[in-house]
């Protein structure tokens, strides 16, 4: 296939990658902890975690995993923890013993973590005990028979742990607080585990290494089958970009991690890559706390940063941030969401840095395309295609567009799943003789760079997360005051999107007071609607299908006036 995108390359650039170096990530880790033994891999609230200790951490937890869970070859694990040095440990110890990890928002509600745990079939879960109360709600109903606790400092020194514990207001004994099945803590297993032999596993390139949960673009959350293929083919593509900015592997550097890593694109560049280029990972556990995160990042010299807007936005106004010492900083990356131009603009004014802008989607593990590394200024395109990826546009009609036309983007590459977990019916909607259909209206330029125009179909993005409007809309019925109810998404200067909901009354007693408190029994934060306006009717189709895109076109008209 003809690939004009190819004259956007760097001089010099190679136009297609060769991923055979790995049979598995497996393959990826072992060569990175060969390399760079002594070298810190992780730091986090000041802990220094070298990748020896990772090595011996992650194979201590793997040997308990076959061990004494017994779990066997491609068994599904849950992951429920914010940035934390447990995470990369319990991680690369899931993948070493052959399982399959699935990556869970620890915000979740009981509702949302047990359709995700139900739905995997995880058999045992990772989770901060921050968090077990919500897990302790719904465990049962679930296949989940092993739980594993961690506290916010379990790796942190002896001095630093007791500190941290003491402030976030732990006990000693977390084990009989929670109603949990087999519920041991995670300085337990790695005490185990260190002395219980290591087999690693026969993993090939086709085996499951992620369900990465999506909603895809529309309707409930669905499990992505990530392959070590899939994800090693995006890691090479993720370090095309990257290498030219980071350099060689023979000097140590250091990259600031404030994205949580159970999102894709943390996951394959923050965890996976930065372990691959041998660059140590500062790890940022709550980046709300804007404060304490620009305090903490003076406190390094650093070379890379990923965020997404809202939280590049979030730095710049904050007033000691200008106080950080960018002279080394060389790479910053966007994604999850599109990079607002005045946010560009003020970034690269203060740091001297350009936000190199990506896109993707967790069916692609995620990186589909980026921008050209010789960007000299934000223009809101998504780039062009990474190596190895081949894209179409596509009419309506199932043709395919001109230069300059409005359609659908297909994707087809190395890095595009194997399919939705245990949903071969909702695969085939989206993979089609082996491309995906993305959801996203595109049109490539006379420059042959692509630019996002519209979406397929309702997905609302609020700060890099998807957000489903089937979803709220099921939440807001359950009220029985509500007679019917579209959720869609409007423009926000901080967030990208936010949730506006239409509402019916059923009972006039109703209030938007009312809505929101029951909106956050059943939702996590970002999800809950946060604009809400009261209709005597909704427009409907002459089906009686709710238009949500008519509520839409009326909310911009309405902006556009103001």
């Amino acid at each position: 296939m003809e690939k004009p995108w190819f004259k956007n390359y760097p001089e010099g650039a190679p136009f297609e990658l060769d991923t055979s170096k790995y049979e598995n990530i497996l393959d990826m880790f072992d060569k990175a902890i060969r390399e760079h033994p002594d070298r810190a891999a992780y730091v986090n609230m000041g802990q220094v975690l070298t990748f020896r200790k990772l090595e011996e951490r992650s194979r201590a937890f793997a040997a308990y995993l076959q061990n004494v869970l017994k779990l066997q070859v491609g068994d599904p694990v849950a992951l429920m923890m914010p940035n934390l040095l447990q995470y990369p440990i319990a991680l690369f110890g899931i993948l070493r013993a052959g399982l399959t990890i699935v990556n869970v928002n620890p915000l979740y509600t009981p509702r949302e973590l047990e359709h995700q745990l139900k739905d995997s079939g995880a058999k045992a879960i990772v989770v901060v005990s921050n968090f077990a109360s919500t897990l302790e709600k719904v465990v049962f109903n679930t296949k989940v028979k092993h739980v594993i606790l961690t506290r916010m400092g379990d790796q942190l020194s002896f001095g630093k742990r007791t500190l941290v514990n003491f402030v976030v207001k732990y006990i000693k004994k977390l084990v009989p607080k929670y109603k949990l099945p087999h519920a041991v803590t995670f300085r337990e297993v790695l005490a185990i585990g260190k002395y219980r032999q290591y087999v690693r596993p026969s993993v090939s390139r086709d085996s499951i290494a992620f369900l990465q949960y999506t909603g895809g673009t529309t309707g409930v959350a669905k499990g992505a089958m990530l392959s070590h293929g899939n994800i090693i083919a995006n890691v090479f593509q993720t370090k095309w970009i990257a290498e030219p900015f980071v350099g060689d592997c023979s000097r140590e550097r250091t990259a600031v991690l404030a994205l949580p890593l159970y999102h894709v694109f943390a996951l394959t560049v923050n965890c996976l890559l930065f372990i691959e280029l041998g660059i140590t990972g500062l790890l940022i556990t709550n980046p709300r706390d804007i404060d304490s995160f620009v305090k903490e990042i003076k406190k390094y010299s650093f070379v890379a940063i990923t965020g997404v807007n809202t939280l590049f936005n979030a730095l710049l106004n904050n007033e000691n941030f200008k106080e950080v010492d960018f002279s080394s900083l060389k790479l910053s990356v966007g994604g999850g969401m599109s990079i607002q131009q005045s946010v560009a603009t003020r970034w690269h004014e203060m740091t001297g840095c350009n936000i190199i802008e990506g896109y993707g989607m967790t069916e692609c593990s995620p990186l589909i395309a980026a921008c050209p590394v010789n960007i000299t200024k934000h223009d809101g395109s998504i780039g062009v295609p990474v190596p190895n990826t081949d894209v179409k546009i596509v009419r309506d009609d199932g043709s395919e567009a001109e230069l300059g036309e409005a359609g659908e983007l297909w994707v087809k590459g190395e890095q595009v799943m194997q399919g939705y977990w245990q949903r071969p019916e909702a695969t085939a909607e989206v993979i089609k003789d082996g491309w995906l259909a993305t959801g996203d209206i595109v049109v490539m330029d006379q420059n042959y760079t692509l630019r996002i125009v519209d979406r397929k179909k309702d997905m609302i993005i609020v700060s890099g997360f998807n957000v489903y409007p089937n979803e709220i809309e099921d939440v807001v019925m359950l009220n029985y005051k509500v007679s019917e109810v579209a959720a869609i998404g409007v423009p926000h200067e901080i967030s990208g999107e936010t949730i506006k909901i239409f509402v019916v009354k059923k009972d006039e007693s109703l209030t938007k007071d009312e809505i929101r408190q029951h909106c956050r029994q059943y939702l996590t934060g970002y999800k809950v609607p946060k604009e809400i306006e009261f209709r005597e009717e909704l427009p409907k189709s002459n089906v009686g299908k709710i238009l949500r895109q008519v509520l839409r076109d009326e909310e911009i008209a309405k902006r556009s006036a103001n």
